[in-house]
């Protein structure tokens, strides 16, 4: 139900790197967008909720309780970690004598992180494992989910790609509405993975993805205005420019998606092209250096060298 989900929580732990929040708005997002939910469901929604809940903010823990508040099928023990529903009585502990003790000394609050220490959070990259995480999640889910993790993304302290130079991104961006008017598809998959810095592989997902939500990141990193990437998508795929709800979509979509967020993805396309290589070659080269390694080790000299036997028996 929550693809990618552990590998995102592999990435929560690291240290400095806190998008628990985060996860938890997307998570409480995507279950209360099915009013129906399977056992196995359920109990996925529960382990991972009920982990992220005492480690977030008031702010989002609000947040999250407001969500499920109003959907008619929360979890009871979820509804009861938020006082949303009353503990069952079976579960309340008996009552003992209070034992009297001195108050501790009031602990002043820890301060706001300052502007410095924000960027400097902000600047924590992904490993090549968190990306591929990331970007299998994003594939995987569907127009509503995408459009959710894309506007969570913004608020994460992962870094960014540094943005297209601008003239590149000029020349890329004509380049791209050209091939589209010829709906030369090959062409412009090449140039948008030159512009990007793509492998050809991920540029091809990228332009063949139904959703067109990849599209929207891609040229939303080139910086592409509104009105040519509408164009774009009504000529580079006719099945797509068909459809003018699935345009206008897109096009709100868009609108609303944040330069921040587009350049995240870009992010994760790039280390999960590293990840895609470090796996395909890293049983070769282990192998390579085990046998080297055995090619390397000193043969034992024998005791006797060939012939002197020989020799010895002649002389008798």
């Amino acid at each position: 139900m929550f693809p990618g989900f552990d590998g995102l929580m592999t990435l929560s732990r690291r240290e400095g790197v806190d998008i628990r929040p985060t996860l938890l708005r997307v998570l409480t997002d995507l279950y209360v967008q099915t009013s129906v939910h399977s056992a196995d469901e359920e109990r996925q929604f529960v382990e991972l909720t009920s982990r992220l809940i005492d480690q977030v903010d008031d702010t989002t823990r609000a947040a999250v309780r407001a969500r499920l508040s109003i959907y008619p099928h929360t979890p009871r023990p979820i509804a009861q970690r938020l006082g949303l529903l009353p503990v069952d009585r079976d579960e309340l502990p008996l009552a003992r004598a209070i034992a009297q003790t001195v108050s501790p000394p009031l602990v002043p609050e820890p301060r706001p992180p300052s502007a410095a220490e924000q960027r400097l959070t902000a600047q924590l990259t992904m490993q090549p494992n968190d990306a591929a995480q990331i970007n299998d999640m994003f594939f995987a889910a569907n127009a509503n989910e995408r459009a959710r993790i894309l506007h969570n993304l913004a608020d994460t302290p992962l870094r960014p790609a540094a943005r297209i130079y601008s003239v590149r991104a000029a020349r890329a961006i004509q380049t791209l509405e050209n091939a589209a008017y010829a709906a030369d598809t090959d062409s412009f998959t090449r140039e948008l993975g030159d512009a990007l810095i793509l492998p050809f592989r991920v540029a091809t997902q990228v332009v063949n993805d139904p959703g067109g939500e990849p599209m929207a990141c891609a040229a939303k990193a080139l910086a592409m205005p509104g009105e040519v990437f509408e164009r774009v998508l009504m000529f580079l795929d006719p099945t797509l420019g068909a459809s003018v709800n699935r345009v206008y979509r897109l096009s709100r979509l868009y609108d609303n998606l944040s330069e921040r967020a587009a350049l995240i993805m870009l992010a994760a396309w790039r280390g999960t092209a590293v990840a895609v290589t470090r796996a395909k070659y890293r049983p070769a080269l282990y192998e390579d250096e085990r046998q080297r390694a055995r090619a390397a080790q000193p043969q034992p000299r024998p005791l006797q060298q060939p012939g002197v036997a020989a020799a010895r028996s002649s002389s008798k």
